[in-house]
């Protein structure tokens, strides 16, 4: 497959859905720019698909919520895309005496939240504790939002637009230091931590901080916080920001995967392969929206075992004929129309985090669930009443659990977590399950290594490596457009624009976003 020039402004190595904002950005602004992707499909993790035979729904596989891209690029690229709230934040099932009940947590949260953790706690301090924690967190992702469109703000510029307090508690002491000394409650307590760990592999009081940078992009988008759900999957996302790169004039080629990068600092050869061959492409610019592991092999510096990424998360995705019951009585449309929290207490998941770091999948195993298809039936095309969705996504299962027998360790993770679940519900969650057109019951898992073979993350990885804050530390060059915005590599051509930039991570179209106006400063 031919280009349609052998000279462009810009070439774009990967069309998830940070290279798609990219590549729209650029050509709106009239350059010449190509799109190379390795897969025959463009939006990377972003996509939707009939994952079981015989059924019309369409599940969102990988990437399943948005909440960090910005309204502002959304309405920049005059996307056609509807994220629709959630009409629960959360509930946590939990058992205490032997009695089954929960804490529900609404969107937004009202009286029925506040008797909710009356009847867990016993009464309303950790609630009031609650409403001020997140309030300060609030204040800073106030703070932090408006930055995330603009070149890098210094560290210090953040810090002083916030009380000393917010900063010591959320950015300087580690997380589960600031949890321990704000809640009292086990419960309550792993509901707020569980935002630091989804595809962070760490302990809550970890000295290097991750745990906090992950909390923060949980926190911050569009300055709520609000996890959305995309009408029509996550490939409405892809298919939105593709229609508005092509639109705007670029070109897009799939089953193109790149081979090399020849770049200097003047400008970059590009050479990948297809079906009819090798082929080679001049750029001014190279954008590379695959991993920085993977695009230090592209510029020929061979792979570096060490410096591997490490993924941590257990996906299942399954199709239920019906939602199950719960043991404590609370409506299935209500306890799974948002974040379902299993196991996840917080001595639950410290007690997980130190079977994983000895080389054990948690005898408990903490995870999440989310059912899309109540928020947003039309995933479901013409599938039987009573059908749904639902996602669980677990933690501290790190890639290096599965390396020796990953069957066998998949199977384990998988029932353990189907455990952890199970406990809640008066119907087993297997006895709710669809079948496919072969019979077999609708339930896929994928481990960091699936991850890895089927997107090409190294180790799996879902934000191509650790977050780091969304801001410039303290001495910090930024001579360059590149370094202000967070995208630079050490050839002044190449630039990243994944979720390996500054600000890269999650559905935010952030990295894609930055790595546009780093090229346009440029020129």
């Amino acid at each position: 497959m031919s280009a349609q020039r052998r000279a462009y402004d810009v070439v774009v190595v990967g069309a998830g859905h940070n290279g798609l904002v990219a590549a729209a950005y650029l050509a709106r602004a009239g350059l010449s720019v190509l799109v190379l992707e390795r897969l025959d499909h463009t939006g990377g993790a972003a996509v939707s698909a009939r994952a079981f035979s015989g059924h019309p729904a369409r599940l969102s596989r990988y990437s399943y919520l948005v909440s960090l891209m910005p309204q502002r690029l959304i309405a920049d690229l005059g996307l056609d895309l509807r994220l629709a709230s959630r009409s629960v934040a959360s509930f946590t099932p939990t058992v205490r005496d032997g009695r089954p009940g929960g804490l529900l947590v609404e969107r937004p949260e009202g009286a029925r939240t506040a008797e909710s953790f009356r009847r867990l706690t016993g009464g309303s301090v950790e609630h009031e504790a609650w409403d001020r924690f997140y309030a300060e967190v609030g204040e800073l992702a106030a703070v932090v939002a408006p930055t995330l469109l603009e070149p890098l703000p210094l560290e210090r510029e953040v810090r002083d637009q916030v009380t000393p307090g917010i900063w010591r508690d959320f950015v300087t002491t580690p997380l589960g230091e600031t949890i321990e000394a704000r809640f009292a409650d086990d419960t309550v307590r792993g509901v707020v931590a569980t935002d630091a760990l989804i595809g962070t592999f760490a302990s809550l009081r970890d000295p290097s901080l991750v745990q906090n940078r992950c909390f923060l992009y949980h926190l911050v988008g569009n300055g709520t916080g609000e996890w959305r759900v995309p009408v029509g999957g996550m490939g409405s996302v892809t298919d939105a920001l593709t229609r508005a790169a092509i639109d705007a004039g670029a070109e897009i080629l799939t089953t193109a995967g790149v081979s090399g990068i020849h770049a200097g600092d003047g400008g970059a050869e590009v050479g990948w392969d297809d079906a009819d061959g090798p082929h080679r492409v001049e750029a001014r610019h190279v954008l590379s929206n695959v991993a920085p592991w993977v695009l230090r092999i592209l510029l020929g510096e061979g792979e570096d075992p060490a410096s591997k990424p490490v993924g941590s998360q257990l996906k299942i995705n399954m199709l239920l004929e019906r939602l199950p019951r719960l043991r404590s009585g609370v409506d299935p449309e209500v306890a799974f129309a948002g974040t379902l929290h299993l196991a996840e207490d917080y001595s639950q998941l410290e007690a997980a985090y130190d079977d994983a770091a000895a080389g054990r999948v948690p005898a408990v195993l903490p995870g999440e669930i989310y059912c899309h298809s109540l928020t947003d039936p039309s995933i479901l095309g013409d599938a039987a009443a009573g059908t749904h969705t639902l996602t669980y996504f677990g933690v501290h299962t790190p890639a290096h659990l599965f390396d020796a027998d990953p069957v066998a360790a998949k199977d384990l993770a998988v029932r353990r977590a189907i455990e952890s679940l199970d406990q809640h519900l008066v119907d087993p969650i297997e006895s709710c399950l669809a079948t496919d057109a072969y019979g077999r019951p609708c339930l896929e898992a994928k481990i960091p290594q699936d991850i890895e073979r089927d997107l090409a993350m190294p180790g799996g990885h879902i934000f191509h490596g650790d977050l780091d804050w969304p801001w410039a530390p303290h001495r910090t060059r930024l001579d360059t457009p590149a370094q202000q915005w967070g995208v630079q590599t050490d050839v002044d051509s190449v630039l990243v624009c994944g979720s390996g930039s500054r600000r890269g991570g999650a559905v935010s179209g952030l990295g894609g976003h930055s790595a546009a106006q780093a090229v346009l400063a440029s020129i």
